[in-house]
């Protein structure tokens, strides 16, 4: 659906690259292939070997790097970002790469995902004097290295990662390395893939397709690779925990052309569908889907159920950002700005509507509106997710639950106020069995906790507020 317009949003988008002449170029190019991931803000730094250089500001990729700007970044290694703000907020201190500079070399960092106990690491680095230039948790890494009492930057590295708790998928760069890790549990996806000689990482493998590189694997929870002159080398910051990849990856946030652990999303989402037809019976006249992500999911429902599917909602894909408005009646009324239904599809029509997902209800409800409208007798709404009724703590922003329409409302009182004929949503059982992921247990190795109330860490007490304080006990 559209994230912009609904509040379901994924924090950001990590790139980095080693090896090539043309490092800046080349990430530019990957921060296209992942805008997706966030449009608040992009940021590209480079070394040459002796210094770092950063080019970076608030808007879209294209808008940041305008005017020649990538002609300032000359060098061989570059980590690049995209930013939608969760924690820490927005503003230009905020945009990554951050860039840390002292008297024994300077420090890039990129970061996808969000430290569940940030505050208290802060609180603790401030008795001890840190002084903090930004409000994104991604700082707090950078002090923690600084303070580790080890000698090389490797090992502070490692001793710093030790102490986070949460989601989070790093890319660091000083001079002369770059070091890649992703947490214990695998929250948020990181690939890793080879340009020629040139090492490539990137938050979802269409940023590889983009320019060109090959997919070599996913990186794996608690890896901690280093990348320099002499090529790759693979150890560890941490013993994997129980794999916990977010879930919405697969169902929302991430490219349909993406693989996730060698599961295709474009894929993944088409069984979602199918297995969601096999929960429901409804008969009707035609099935769509309401772009882009829910596309696929729409082909899988339509396929096994019979039921001929169209282009019932035109996505509008030239309304600028300006109508990307923070009030309740604005975002409502953008709506309108971006979706359009097909009048000659729906009109006298039993339509199926297949959505990935209900977080607020504000857009479901207006969309079907749009569609009775324009003609259609019923509106079936079918979800190719759970209820999520649980707040994520791990960068996506939904951190309260007075913000989730299922948290406090039945199936059936959903439906009654998105005004839809009937409502169905696919259960977890049916979800996991549809992505397919191959890891033991019930939960395959993955984060259910948007669906379940089952976080994967520990969640500490000034993360949440207090009346969800029963959520996580």
């Amino acid at each position: 659906m559209l994230a912009e317009l609904r509040g379901l949003n994924e924090e950001c988008g990590v790139f980095g690259i080693w090896g090539d002449p043309n490092a800046a170029q080349i990430a530019y190019y990957g921060l296209h292939a992942l805008q997706h991931r966030g449009q608040e803000g992009a940021g590209i730094v480079v070394t040459d070997g002796h210094s770092l250089q950063a080019v970076k500001g608030e808007g879209l990729v294209n808008e940041v790097f305008s005017a020649g700007k990538l002609d300032h970044l000359q060098g061989y290694g570059a980590v690049g970002h995209v930013r939608y703000a969760t924690a820490g907020g927005g503003g230009i201190e905020n945009v990554q790469p951050l860039l840390f500079r002292s008297t024994t070399g300077s420090l890039a960092i990129a970061h996808n995902g969000n430290l569940v106990n940030a505050n208290h690491l802060k609180q603790h680095l401030e008795r001890q004097g840190s002084i903090f230039q930004t409000s994104s948790d991604t700082e707090v890494l950078a002090h923690l290295i600084k303070k580790s009492g080890y000698s090389s930057f490797e090992k502070r590295a490692k001793n710093a990662l030790s102490l986070l708790k949460g989601a989070f998928a790093f890319v660091m760069m000083t001079e002369d390395e770059m070091i890649v890790a992703n947490d214990p549990n695998g929250l948020r996806p990181l690939s890793l893939g080879k340009l020629g000689d040139a090492w490539v990482v990137a938050s979802e493998t269409c940023a590889f397709d983009i320019i060109g590189a090959e997919v070599v694997r996913s990186v794996e929870p608690g890896e901690f690779l280093i990348i320099n002159n002499d090529g790759l080398r693979v150890e560890r910051f941490a013993f994997p925990a129980k794999r916990a990849i977010c879930t919405m990856e697969y169902v929302y946030f991430s490219r349909p052309d993406s693989d996730i652990d060698g599961i295709n999303i474009h894929t993944a989402r088409k069984r979602l569908g199918k297995e969601l037809a096999k929960e429901v019976q409804i008969d009707a006249d035609v099935v769509t889907g309401v772009p882009d992500s829910s596309i696929s999911a729409a082909i899988g429902f339509s396929e096994t159920t019979g039921i001929p599917y169209e282009l019932g909602l035109i996505k509008n894909r030239y309304v600028g950002r300006t109508f990307i408005q923070p009030s309740q009646d604005l975002r409502e009324r953008g709506v309108k700005m971006k979706l359009s239904p097909v009048r000659q599809v729906v009109n006298g029509k039993r339509v199926v509507m297949v959505d990935d997902s209900i977080v607020r209800g504000t857009t479901s409800r207006r969309i079907v509106t749009m569609l009775k409208e324009a003609g259609a007798t019923e509106v079936h709404v079918v979800i190719s997710s759970p209820p999520i009724k649980n707040p994520c703590f791990y960068g996506i922003d939904t951190s309260s639950s007075e913000e989730l329409i299922a948290s406090s409302n039945s199936i059936e009182e959903i439906r009654e106020l998105i005004g839809a004929d009937s409502l169905t949503f696919l259960s977890v059982e049916g979800m996991v069995r549809a992505i397919g992921r191959t890891d033991e247990g019930p939960e395959a190795g993955h984060c259910l906790a948007c669906f379940t109330g089952n976080y994967p860490t520990e969640i500490y007490g000034d993360t949440i507020l207090p009346h969800q304080k029963e959520l996580v006990r």
